[in-house]
């Protein structure tokens, strides 16, 4: 089961940080990715992250602004939202899966992951 927090009401330009928990398994062996989901449209990818770490990829939106990162002793990979914006408000999701599909890129870009969390609100507002 992965489990997200850390979503709230936030300020543009200003900063969250998300945390995606792994409960009954460890998360040392799994890809990691985030995505976000706007009501109407399509879940997008937003960062992810390879199961030892040594790879990233953010897409273009976020490049730059956020920074995804695995916390091994607490069993989390965080993803550091600055610089928000309005656009950014949506329910971010994370995802989990032991078994590489290709570059951590293609597997963001595929959504190529089989564990899913319930999702957190964000919502950028003044």
């Amino acid at each position: 089961q992965l489990v997200e927090s850390g979503g709230g009401l936030v300020q543009p330009g200003g900063s969250l940080k998300l945390s995606c928990a792994a409960h009954g398994f460890s998360l040392d062996y799994y890809a990691v990715g985030w995505f976000r989901q706007v009501p109407g449209k399509e879940r997008e990818g937003v960062s992810c992250i390879s199961r030892s770490g040594g790879n990233t990829h953010y897409e273009e939106p976020v490049k730059g602004r956020f920074t995804i990162s695995r916390d091994n002793a607490k069993n989390t990979v965080d993803l550091q939202m600055d610089s928000l914006k309005p656009e950014g408000t949506a329910v971010y999701y994370c995802a989990a899966d032991s078994v590489g599909r290709g570059s951590v890129k293609d597997m963001c870009d595929g959504q190529s992951f089989r564990i899913w969390g319930q999702g957190t609100q964000i919502t950028v507002s003044s």
